[in-house]
């Protein structure tokens, strides 16, 4: 007996940036599986289950999510933004590896707007030509790793946004990111603070490096980095199309 699993992005938390296939499938589960703050976004109704837990099971969460499918019960794994981006995915079909008896569940990934790109929208287009994303946290790889993949991409002259930036547990990481991009761009380039976008909290900053503080970013906080050509113009910061 198989039903089906769904991995659902909800963007970047107003609920009108949701998209029609997701919220239909959100209609039709019979379970929704998430981080509890993603959970809790979902509305309780007859013939629906939540299941929240915390941040760091994600496959232990995707697993159960899996073998709830395998069972034949409708799904719906749920990531904030796009569930592609730092996000259950991946860890679904890791589990899947990992238990290949659950490969056969039926699985369906909706995309969603993640929070770079609704930063962006506000601001401008900062995000107008070539860039990358980093997610700046080392729970699931070495600092090293990020280390040296700021410093390539700063070389390479990419726009930059960083998911992660600031925990309590770990602030010291991003003085030690503004630090690194300060020496491989210089202190005029164009940073930008985004919290808790498209929410009644939001707060949007646009500042340069050498003013950029580390207390301007934390865990609801996507920043994103200009390249050498990006500019203001007015209240607004663009990249050109154009390299050069």
């Amino acid at each position: 007996m198989t039903g089906t699993l769904i991995v659902a992005g909800l963007g970047p938390g107003d609920e009108a940036l949701i998209t029609p296939e997701v919220t239909v499938a959100l209609a039709e589960a019979t379970d929704v599986v998430g981080y509890i703050p993603y959970v809790a976004r979902i509305a309780k109704r007859e013939g629906l289950t939540l299941h929240a837990t915390d941040n760091r099971v994600e496959l232990e969460r995707a697993t159960h999510a899996l073998e709830m499918a395998a069972s034949g019960r409708k799904v719906v794994v749920v990531s904030s933004g796009d569930p592609g981006v730092f996000a259950m995915a991946a860890a679904v079909f890791e589990a899947m590896e990992r238990a290949p008896y659950l490969s056969r569940v039926d699985v369906h990934i909706l995309p969603g707007i993640t929070a770079m790109l609704a930063a962006a929208a506000k601001i401008g287009a900062p995000l107008g030509h070539d860039f990358c994303a980093i997610n700046l946290s080392d729970n699931l790889k070495p600092w090293a790793i990020v280390e040296r993949r700021l410093r390539l991409a700063a070389q390479a002259d990419f726009a930059m946004a960083f998911y992660n930036p600031r925990s309590a547990s770990r602030p010291h990481q991003f003085t030690q990111t503004l630090d690194i991009l300060r020496e491989e761009c210089g202190p005029e380039r164009i940073i930008l603070f985004a919290r808790a976008v498209t929410t009644p909290q939001e707060q949007i900053r646009a500042t340069t490096l050498g003013e950029a503080r580390p207390e301007m970013a934390d865990m609801r906080t996507v920043v994103l980095l200009g390249n050498a050509s990006t500019r203001s113009i007015g209240r607004y910061v663009y990249t050109p199309r154009h390299a050069g």
